[in-house]
């Protein structure tokens, strides 16, 4: 007790230590040879020992995926109604389109025609997926979308189609759904005040010029056609083995028809190029065809690689070319600065124990601002500053896929992905075992949500019994 009133440390928390070893209360002292003056060490703590966290700490690792989705607030899916993942995969991605999302909100049905006329369906199909939109952005669990699938299904009946075979309904192409739901926006969420376009025009719609010239009619002067568009198509032949091969093919064709100089048939070669780019680009893949022998729309599962970042300047008039090539190249000089940063903090990281850490800090730093100055302002085109909605770059960002797992096209299952934007949302995955990837991707397999990283996603391009991106979603990249 004496100790005690010495330093304050409670018996039960002394320890004394001794040469040879420690202190017991059954210790002879007589063995311990000490000798008049000795030294001892007592260690002990004054205060309340700290007590164990009252929530145990668990990492991402451990968590069942329930636990995930709550940690990292994944937002909700949405619930299988019966083969209804085309939609579903769909509406996830054209989620990710926030113009879509605001025009929605303000959009009010105030149509005065009949209940059953195709103006009023339509304006349904409009509020019930603006309340959907809403559903699951407040919900932490999935959404049934059963009013906005009636109302699919009164729109475009043939998503109502029962399956022979099994007696629910039929698995459908979620392609002809991606285009059915916007050519219904686009009529429904029209022009409003001054504003002559629809969001669907204005984001999601580009303009193509065409033209028809045959070499068997050197005389006959070209066509020349132009019309809106709201997706390019990606060929697939046994040649194509990236997205632009296939974008290309679709974009330069023969075709056969009459040749008014000659009075008869004649091959025509057409040739497309883009002459408005609109702020978000669909691309379809046109994997699916009829297969006779077997009466179904068999798959082509080849691989077709997509890029993270896609450059589709190529397909654009000339025109377009010359006056997108200055934020272009500005682009190109930010991301070679940004792979710069990437890299030279990569080799931070890994040297931040060593003796030679803080000198390659001060590298990184020098190397950043001298990137930074080579990225240098510019003045973009009048027109394209103007046109509110256009890509001004021709330089694209992945944020949405639609993809495919299965043989033909009525069976199957869909599934959407969605990229995570940075800083909005819960936070992303980090920790022990995390893998490295510039950005996280919300994998929406009807009401199960899961987060993938970019190597996953690069993954769909096909090549086998595995989802298949059938739809891409891709964003103008931010001139910042």
């Amino acid at each position: 007790m004496q100790l005690y009133s010495l330093t304050n440390v409670s018996p039960d928390r002394q320890k004394i230590l001794v040469k040879g070893g420690q202190l017991k209360d059954d210790t002879d002292m007589s063995t311990l040879g000490l000798k008049e003056n000795a030294v001892l060490m007592m260690m002990g703590s004054v205060g309340e020992l700290p007590k164990a966290p009252e929530t145990q700490t668990k990492f991402i690792e451990d968590m069942s995926e329930n636990e995930v989705a709550q940690a990292l607030a994944i937002p909700a899916g949405l619930v299988n109604l019966g083969n209804t993942c085309y939609m579903n995969a769909t509406l996830q991605c054209l989620k990710a389109v926030p113009e879509l999302k605001q025009a929605l909100d303000k959009f009010k049905n105030s149509s005065s025609s009949g209940g059953g006329s195709q103006t009023s369906v339509q304006n349904k199909v409009a509020s019930s997926l603006k309340s959907l939109f809403d559903q699951l952005n407040e919900s932490g669990e999935g959404v049934p979308p059963m009013v906005f699938l009636h109302m699919l299904r009164q729109m475009s009946p043939k998503f109502g189609e029962m399956d022979p075979r099994g007696g629910g309904y039929r698995q459908q192409d979620a392609e002809e759904c991606w285009n059915e739901i916007l050519t219904s926006l686009d009529q429904t969420l029209g022009s409003s005040g001054n504003d002559e376009q629809s969001v669907v025009e204005k984001y999601m719609s580009g303009t193509m010029v065409t033209t028809w010239k045959s070499d068997d009619a050197p005389d006959e002067p070209p066509t020349v056609n132009q019309e809106n568009f709201r997706k390019l198509d990606c060929h697939i032949d046994s040649s194509v083995n990236y997205v632009s091969q296939g974008i290309h093919k679709g974009l330069e064709q023969v075709i056969e028809k009459r040749s008014e100089t000659l009075g008869r048939n004649a091959d025509f070669k057409v040739v497309s190029r883009i002459a408005r780019l609109p702020k978000y680009l669909t691309v379809a893949y046109n994997r699916f065809f009829w297969k006779a022998s077997e009466s179904v729309e068999a798959k082509i599962v080849k691989s077709v690689k997509f890029p993270l970042d896609l450059d589709v300047s190529e397909f654009c008039t000339p025109e377009l070319q010359a006056k997108m090539r200055p934020a272009k190249q500005y682009l190109r000089e930010l991301e070679d600065k940004k792979a710069l940063e990437r890299k030279m903090a990569k080799r931070a990281k890994l040297d931040k124990d060593s003796d030679e850490g803080s000198a390659n800090n001060i590298n990184v730093t020098e190397d950043a601002e001298m990137k930074s100055e080579d990225a240098k302002p510019f003045e973009l085109d009048a027109e394209l500053k103007a046109d509110v909605g256009c890509n001004p770059s021709g330089v694209y960002e992945l944020v949405g896929i639609v993809t495919h797992i299965g043989r033909t096209a009525n069976s199957g299952h869909y599934i959407g992905w969605v990229r995570k934007e940075k800083g909005i949302g819960g936070p992303e995955p980090s920790g022990k075992g995390i893998p490295d990837t510039q950005n996280w991707w919300y994998k929406f397999d009807d009401d199960n949500v899961s987060m993938v990283t970019d190597s996953d996603i690069l993954r769909l391009c096909g090549g086998g019994d595995w989802h298949t991106a059938y739809v891409t979603l891709y964003r103008a990249k931010n001139l910042e």
